[in-house]
């Protein structure tokens, strides 16, 4: 085991906005050179979570630290020591991408970066981009540029917030490709994606966050195995579905099930609700099962 602290630590935090608790108690504890997943539906609290690692908002008690620096009272310290991609896209538009990574090198002290900034612009797929202006490169264009700059000092910790939101299926492959090998390398990761099949191929260990609170912190097999088994999916012809029993997904039910015998009692169950069902289907569960179980209900 690493004597190192952790890369990230949430150190019970609350974050509340008047009578809102976003985030609600949350502690946690990322290992240096995890890949680690953050999930949860929209207004759970992953990005105020992001946003107080980031230095960004304050928590309202508890701790956030970065390998040991508090981002509060170790600012410099702990900022240096991240690189964050944040969901909106934001950027300087009177500058070419080459000016905008070198800018950034200097704000962390690095005056001879271009060997770097070279092989981030080769990785990102924005070589033939570097001379251009900000403001002329598409919305994909940018968010790669997002990601050159929050890469370009080389940080311990790479957070990557929902960061193939919007782009195209080469840019999310060579961005995996480039982030698995720095993680490789020994850099940490920690995704939030809604691309919940991205979480389960990359992230070793995954937290399941609703209203505020984790739900779920274990190893990706180990949440496979604990929740689901497999899932039956099916279409409702008639009848309503009965409360608790399966949730809906792209026009389909979802229905988690645990061997034979389970599914014959969910079955009778719809038969005696009086619903006609159709299209059955029965499947190894994924993680976005998993999610459904876990935050279903809500919905």
């Amino acid at each position: 085991m690493s004597s190192n602290p952790p890369a990230v630590s949430f150190d019970r935090v609350v974050k509340q906005y008047g009578q809102n608790l976003a985030v609600d108690g949350v502690a946690l504890d990322i290992a240096d050179g995890e890949f680690f997943g953050l999930l949860g539906p929209n207004g759970a609290g992953k990005t105020t979570l992001i946003s107080m690692l980031a230095g960004l908002t304050r928590p309202t008690s508890g701790h956030v630290r970065v390998a040991g620096f508090d981002v509060q009272r170790d600012a410099a310290a702990a900022r240096r020591l991240l690189g964050v991609v944040p969901q909106e896209l934001v950027f300087d538009p009177f500058f070419t991408v080459r000016q905008v990574l070198r800018i950034q090198s200097g704000y962390f002290g690095f005056r001879q970066n271009d060997p770097w900034i070279d092989e981030l612009l080769h990785n990102l797929g924005l070589t033939a981009q570097a001379d251009k202006n900000m403001r002329a490169l598409s919305g994909g264009m940018k968010r790669r540029v997002m990601v050159a700059q929050a890469l370009v000092h080389r940080p311990q910790v790479i957070v990557l917030d929902e960061p193939t939101a919007g782009v195209d299926v080469e840019l999310r492959q060579s961005l995996w490709e480039f982030i698995a090998r720095l993680n490789a390398e020994g850099h940490t990761v920690l995704l939030t994606t809604h691309y919940l099949e991205e979480a389960e191929a990359l992230c070793k260990r995954i937290a399941v966050i609703k209203g505020g609170k984790v739900v779920a912190l274990d190893r990706t097999e180990a949440l496979l195995q604990r929740f689901a088994s497999s899932v039956l999916y099916f279409r409702l012809l008639q009848g309503r579905l009965p409360e608790g029993l399966g949730a809906e997904q792209g026009g389909r039910v979802a229905l988690a099930v645990r061997g034979a015998q389970d599914v014959e009692h969910k079955l009778a169950a719809l038969r005696q609700a009086g619903c006609e069902i159709d299209e059955l289907e029965l499947r190894r569960a994924d993680l976005e099962d998993v999610f459904l179980e876990l935050i279903g209900a809500a919905r």
